[in-house]
């Protein structure tokens, strides 16, 4: 197999139609931060459930099939929880993706729930087995397990129209990218090791959907339940909806 040092690093990372998925969703960064540096948000700019930019819907856009039907996807299905798996490094990284300096190729960039994607990542992490082995060894030159395996996906490098920047911006879902593997191209008979690697940690990251605050929201007078009811919480400037 072609290990991810080698020269084949890139296979498989474009469509048919040479759209890049990781970097292809609508970028609502830049208007979200924009409007922050402009005292915009939230009275007159969101700060969550951000609209897709208009130029993005139009039929000559360069967006790939499968965004559009993942972003349908997740319009159609109250997503809470999620993750999506990569290969070629031993990390997880949760938002931002994308630097808020924009000419910068590395910058922490934290959310406004970056408590939250730092325990979530950690959880993943820890339960790993690749990543928490004792003879874990660097992938290629970046030292992550000095910081627990997990990094803010920004200070790593700058990803532009990023799915979880996507997912935390334009809906209610909190989602984090788990790279796999040093191997970006593992042979079939490592599969089996691949799966015990990550079993615990895929059913220990699901089972986080339980904390915090759930109920539902209910009209005092007739009971009912109150759809697209907008939950702030004080001093997370990042609200959700139910």
């Amino acid at each position: 197999s072609q290990g991810s040092e080698l020269s084949g690093w890139a296979m498989g990372r474009w469509t048919y139609e040479g759209i890049d998925l990781n970097h292809n969703f609508a970028d609502l960064n830049t208007a979200l931060w924009d409007a922050e540096d402009n005292d915009l948000v939230p009275h007159e700019f969101p700060n969550h459930y951000i609209p897709i930019p208009e130029y993005y819907t139009f039929a000559n856009a360069t967006v790939a099939p499968e965004t559009r039907a993942v972003i349908d996807w997740m319009q159609r299905y109250p997503f809470v929880l999620s993750a999506n798996l990569h290969g070629g490094e031993l990390v997880v990284t949760y938002p931002f993706d994308m630097t808020r300096t924009y000419w910068k190729a590395q910058e922490l960039t934290p959310t406004a729930d970056d408590g939250v994607f730092r325990w979530l990542a950690t959880v993943y992490a820890t339960s790993n087995l690749a990543m928490a082995s004792e003879e874990r060894r660097l992938c290629h030159y970046d030292d992550f397990i000095r910081f627990g395996n997990i990094i803010n996906g920004a200070n790593w490098h700058t990803v532009p129209g990023s799915m979880n920047d996507f997912s935390y911006l334009h809906t209610n879902c909190f989602e984090i990218t788990v790279e796999l593997s040093c191997d970006k191209f593992p042979h079939a008979s490592e599969l089996p090791v691949e799966w015990e690697n990550n079993r615990e940690s895929l059913l220990l990251y699901m089972e986080q959907v339980h904390r915090g605050i759930k109920g539902v929201v209910r009209d005092s007078d007739t009971e009912q339940g109150i759809a697209n009811a907008i939950i702030s919480v004080d001093g997370i400037n990042h609200d959700v909806r139910t």
